[in-house]
């Protein structure tokens, strides 16, 4: 089975993408499914449901999605091999900016619209920065000249990922999109294969549901801003209780 991980910033188009990318690869007689992981509530499964698309949703709650989705991946797989799907894809929002939801040797998509703003290719971490393919959205709205230049910036952030546009209302660039899904490695298992970058640190005693405000009630992985720099961006060695990188952490 080829397993497609799909990411990228809320509202970017990454279900009308997904959707109009299947088309064509279910025109080539191949099954398909569609795992959505998402925080508090979804109704875009009943979008996969309505053009007859084996779909799972999982919804986070409390937790980051992308812990979730890295949590329960696998049992995702073995759901899609059990329906004896040739493509399942698995769609999750990096809501923070910094989520890693990409694995070694699994074909890893991030989606990104022209309107998210000129700059917003160097606010998203290893969601974009380590992706096989870039597709960008929305190209329809802005003029050729603005499409250059934000292309140009997610090029220079990713130097390395196949920069594509693909409108997710008309279709137009997801047939292209759909020939390189054949790119992916045919997976039986993940288990045991390792994130291409680590997870956003956490355990801090807001993770574990500290509701109080304060040094004194803050406890774990606490990173504390310095107001006497200019910025205010430097970080105070002396407050900063983070904890040391992992193996992976480093893009390695």
């Amino acid at each position: 089975m080829k397993f497609v991980t799909v990411s990228g910033p809320p509202s970017s188009g990454k279900t009308s993408v997904i959707l109009k990318t299947l088309e064509h690869v279910r025109a080539k007689g191949r099954s398909v499914g569609v795992v959505k992981f998402d925080c508090l509530s979804t109704f875009d499964d009943d979008l996969y449901r309505a053009q007859g698309i084996p779909v799972r949703k999982g919804l986070s709650g409390a937790l980051c999605p992308d812990h979730y989705f890295v949590s329960n991946v696998e049992e995702c797989v073995q759901w899609g091999l059990g329906r004896d799907l040739d493509v399942l894809v698995s769609e999750s929002a990096g809501l923070c900016n910094r989520c890693s939801p990409y694995i070694r040797d699994i074909l890893a998509v991030c989606v990104i619209d022209n309107l998210s703003g000129i700059n917003t290719p160097q606010k998203i971490g290893p969601m974009l920065k380590s992706a096989d393919i870039v597709i960008i959205t929305k190209g329809d709205v802005v003029s050729q000249a603005e499409r250059e230049v934000f292309a140009t910036r997610v090029q220079r952030v990713n130097p390395k990922a196949r920069v594509m546009h693909v409108n997710g209302i008309t279709g137009q660039g997801s047939f292209e999109f759909s020939t390189l899904w054949d790119d992916g490695e045919e997976v039986a298992t993940v288990e045991g294969k390792r994130l291409r970058f680590s997870m956003p640190a956490a355990l801090c005693s807001y993770c574990l549901g500290e509701t109080r405000i304060g040094e004194k009630y803050q406890m774990g992985n606490v990173r504390k801003i310095d107001l006497d720099t200019q910025d205010g961006l430097e970080v105070n060695a002396d407050r900063q209780q983070s904890a040391p990188l992992t193996e992976g952490e480093d893009g390695r």
